[in-house]
């Protein structure tokens, strides 16, 4: 007595087109994100460096207190905060602070050229605590985060 067997063959395993769906789907997501995630990166450094700036007003002012005058601090606090940033990494930055340290003085963060943020715009906190993002003739000014959009 013979028994006929029949052995069906199951695919296993993705077929060439259903890949290159696969690849095409991935590309077009990719091409949406990675744009976003790039200007999600520039405004985390660009409010790292207001962060930044603010410690430096508050250096100022404290210093300002202990010694009495913006004249007795001037050259400490350039010569110790009136650098590039961050200073650990690669710096984006240049700080530089009004000159001659006075009463209403002025902290700018300007973007290095060589950065992934050269055309982000400048930075600048006075001693009001307003904050503003200069690029180009567009200037956002304010005390809470409207500089940052």
């Amino acid at each position: 007595m013979l028994i006929a067997i029949k052995i069906s063959k199951q695919q296993q395993g993705f077929t060439l087109i259903e890949m290159m769906i696969v690849v095409a789907i991935i590309g077009v997501l990719a091409a949406i994100a990675y744009p976003n995630y790039q200007q999600y990166v520039i405004k985390t450094k660009r409010t790292d460096m207001m962060s930044e700036m603010q410690n430096i007003a508050s250096q100022i002012e404290s210093r300002k207190l202990a010694q009495g005058s913006y004249s007795a601090i001037s050259a400490g606090i350039k010569t110790e905060f009136a650098t590039a940033y961050p200073r650990q990494g690669t710096a984006m930055y240049d700080v530089t602070i009004t000159d001659p340290l006075v009463t209403k003085w002025i902290i700018t963060a300007t973007p290095k050229t060589s950065s992934q943020i050269a055309n982000d715009g400048n930075l600048s906190l006075n001693y009001q605590n307003i904050k503003c993002r200069i690029q180009g003739v567009n200037r956002k000014c304010s005390t809470g985060n409207d500089w940052n959009k």
